[in-house]
């Protein structure tokens, strides 16, 4: 979204350029129609000047109008510095998610990020299990099609339900650092509840993946022979045969040799 005080004084800018332009326009106009008008009498050229140059007045009146008027209503405030901060980080990650890696790009860095601020946390362990089951389950879901794609948006949604219980659990860890001691086993039961949660969803997430994965294997997997195992023999006897078939063509062609032994004339005594 473009800022409003900048947008503000691009348009008062226009229409200074407008009105100045017009006014130019018109005085041109007005002053060709006055002083040729006396000198060839009025006619239908005279009358096209004339039109010309109060039309060019009249534009340049109302530029002129709309400028004022503008110039007349405050300036919006300028920006929140924090604002256009995160405006301009909006705008580059944009950027370099147009890019054929950037959104790979992009997502490792949230996720670094996300994992360097749970650094000395029960979670961590966790994350990092999680990290590597979605990264799996990213590369196989191109495979599940048909009936396990139900499979891959659920996966989607307790991946991101998880990372949440994550973060919970490190706000928890936080508020233990200061929480009075009255409130601490209350607090400290909390978080062993939500880090169990996270475990055994975690657990959970990993067998979705690992079922995944069967799932693709199971469905590349034929009774017989791989296709492309079958083609490769198919070719493969087929350019054999090609050369053999070469081969006794060559034979076929070269002349035929005769041994040394016929080439010597007989000695006569």
């Amino acid at each position: 979204m473009a800022d409003p005080r900048a947008r503000y004084f691009r348009r008062l800018r226009r229409l200074r350029r407008s009105a100045r332009r017009w006014s130019v326009f018109a005085a041109g106009l007005g002053g060709a129609a006055a002083v040729l008008t006396p000198y060839a009498g009025l006619g239908l050229p005279d009358a096209a000047w004339a039109a010309a140059a109060g039309g060019s007045i009249a534009l340049a009146a109302w530029r002129w109008v709309d400028f004022r008027a503008l110039a007349a209503e405050p300036a919006p405030p300028p920006p929140d510095p924090a604002l256009a901060g995160e405006q301009a980080r909006a705008k580059l990650i944009a950027a370099v998610q147009r890019l054929p890696v950037g959104r790979s790009a992009v997502d490792e860095v949230r996720r670094q990020q996300a994992r360097f601020g749970l650094r000395g946390s029960a979670a961590i362990g966790p994350w990092t299990r999680l990290d590597r089951a979605s990264l799996t389950l990213s590369g196989l879901a191109g495979r599940l099609t048909g009936p396990s794609e139900p499979a891959v948006l659920e996966a989607a949604v307790a991946e991101q339900s998880l990372r949440d219980l994550a973060q919970r659990v490190a706000t928890v860890e936080k508020a233990l650092r200061f929480a009075p001691a009255d409130t601490r086993p209350a607090l400290e039961e909390a978080r062993r509840t939500l880090v169990e949660q996270l475990e055994s969803g975690v657990v959970a997430y990993e067998r979705l993946v690992a079922a995944a994965a069967s799932y693709v294997a199971e469905d590349g997997r034929t009774a017989t022979e791989h296709p492309a195992v079958s083609r490769l023999t198919e070719a493969s006897d087929m350019l054999r045969g090609v050369a053999m078939g070469l081969a006794e063509l060559r034979d076929l062609t070269e002349p035929m040799r005769i041994p040394d032994q016929l080439r010597t004339p007989p000695q006569t005594a």
